[in-house]
């Protein structure tokens, strides 16, 4: 089981194993982002605020 704490090192990855594999497929364009995101225009996006925990909503 893994233990999910803030200093955890592989974060969000189950192990450095995980970590690696999923690196090495984006290294090697097995995973790829197909297109742009539809109707986004910059002008139209905010910035990101954060909450009490400090992570970004």
């Amino acid at each position: 089981m893994v233990e999910w704490s803030d200093d955890f090192p592989h974060r969000p990855f189950c192990s450095k194993r995980c970590q690696l594999i999923d690196l090495g497929c984006w290294a090697d364009e097995s995973y790829a982002i197909s297109e742009p995101a539809i109707g986004l225009e910059d002008e139209n996006l905010e910035e990101p605020s954060e909450n009490n925990n400090g992570w970004l909503q």
